[in-house]
């Protein structure tokens, strides 16, 4: 749409704020609302944005940055009020020269898939996201508990969830997201809901428009949606998965008839190769490796097999398409930044033609044990400085050390638990 069309759209449908969002460095959720009539001054003259929230204000940077919503981005809100309608866009982020804000995630995203273009490749991307609902208490704080007793595929009434997944699902959809299904995951107030795959881009944008909504459809039924990793203990974290396809010419090029074609085994020792390095991305806090390390159906060992759930990456040859599933990243990622990293990986695997080695034989090497060994790797390797840039990997890691050392310096109840008394 056109800035005249839409606002045509905002009279009509009676659009009274208009929230203009983007994420931060880490992927967290930011917006301003402002009124129909700030917005054409918005479209014009951009809106401003104080640098040091860019980085949650855990790192000084002395400019102001400017919003510009993105006109394709503009959906109405279908959870709030038929009066006084919110509508929103997703803005890139400028500096006040009118250049493009570099270590923007989006424009980070973009500069990929622009590259991935010239060479004559599209990236077709299917994401998994997986979150948990939770009680909320009576002044509306979100707890850890849940009644919830459903496992996986379970139905009413152990699945208490249900009510809120059917209302998830109808709301997406009419924001125009095409579901293609959701179900209770495994472990207890744990729920999936996928929707169908789009170009990389669309596909980073669909993710954080979706968790927007699926927070905010949960509230409306005292419930709290969270997509922390791994929140309670003894049972099956939340992944994001991410199903790739990649075409050239129209054609994907991961089939071979019958067989895995050579660009499909490339795309997997790139990937193989660049994990662990990958990882402070993909898998972005301390509590990802709490997922990653305990097991249940998340992947530590760097291989890749046709089946099982251990594998790092899975490749999936059926009636209508070839695609690998990475099944290692994590709903705590920037979306716009793990989707770059897996794409140049991928890239890079084609291009210097690396061989994954065997089906289901394990690589030596293993994700990260922790955040801050993931951080080291991140900062030490020369794809991720070319994907992301210097200054961003830099400041990126200043940040991640600062959250490791600030979690070394709790004192947890399992310490006091098992030291406490014996010392």
């Amino acid at each position: 749409m056109n800035k005249q069309e839409i606002m045509i759209l905002i009279e009509e449908e009676d659009v009274e704020f208009i929230r203009l969002q983007f994420t931060d460095a880490f992927g967290n959720l930011k917006n301003i609302a402002v009124t129909p009539q700030r917005f054409e001054k918005v479209l014009n003259n951009r809106y401003p944005l104080d640098a040091t929230y860019f980085f949650d204000g855990l790192y000084e940077m002395d400019e102001d940055l400017y919003l510009c919503p993105d006109l394709d981005t503009f959906v109405i809100l279908p959870w709030r009020p038929q009066q006084g309608r919110v509508g929103k866009f997703i803005c890139d982020i400028y500096h006040s020269d009118g250049r493009l804000f570099e270590m923007s995630p989006r424009l980070i995203l973009q500069k990929v898939v622009k590259k991935a273009k010239e060479d004559g490749f599209t990236f077709i991307i299917n994401p998994e996201c997986e979150f948990f609902l939770f009680h909320t208490d009576e002044n509306g704080v979100p707890t850890t508990i849940t009644h919830d007793t459903a496992g996986y595929f379970g139905v009413g009434p152990s699945d208490l969830g249900e009510n809120a997944r059917r209302d998830m699902v109808l709301m997406l959809q009419d924001m125009g997201f095409e579901i293609e299904s959701s179900h209770h995951e495994k472990a207890p107030a744990q729920h999936e809901i996928s929707f169908r795959e789009g170009e990389a881009f669309k596909t980073a944008d669909d993710i954080v428009t979706f968790k927007f909504a699926i927070r905010s459809i949960a509230k409306r039924f005292g419930l709290y949606a969270t997509f922390m990793p791994k929140p309670l203990q003894n049972v099956a974290g939340s992944g994001m998965h991410l199903d790739i396809s990649v075409y050239r010419d129209g054609k994907n090029i991961f089939e071979n008839g019958i067989e895995m074609s050579d660009e499909a085994k490339y795309f997997i020792g790139g990937i193989m190769k660049y994990a662990p390095s990958m990882c402070a991305i993909t898998n972005p806090v301390v509590n990802s490796y709490k997922r990653i390390l305990t097991g249940y159906s998340a992947p530590r060992n760097i291989y890749w097999a046709r089946s099982g759930e251990k594998a790092l990456i899975k490749y999936h040859r059926d009636i209508e398409d070839a695609k690998i599933e990475l099944r290692y990243p994590d709903p705590s990622a920037n979306p716009y930044l793990a989707i770059a990293a897996c794409v140049a990986a991928g890239l890079s695997g084609i291009e210097n033609k690396i061989e994954p080695g065997s089906e289901n034989v394990v690589s030596e090497k293993c994700l990260p044990e922790n955040l801050i060994d993931a951080v080291k790797l991140f900062e030490e390797e020369p794809l991720m400085k070319e994907i992301f840039g210097e200054e961003f990997v830099r400041i990126y890691s200043s940040v991640k050390k600062k959250e490791w050392n600030d979690y070394m310096a709790q004192v947890s109840d399992w310490e006091i638990d098992r030291y406490f008394t014996k010392m």
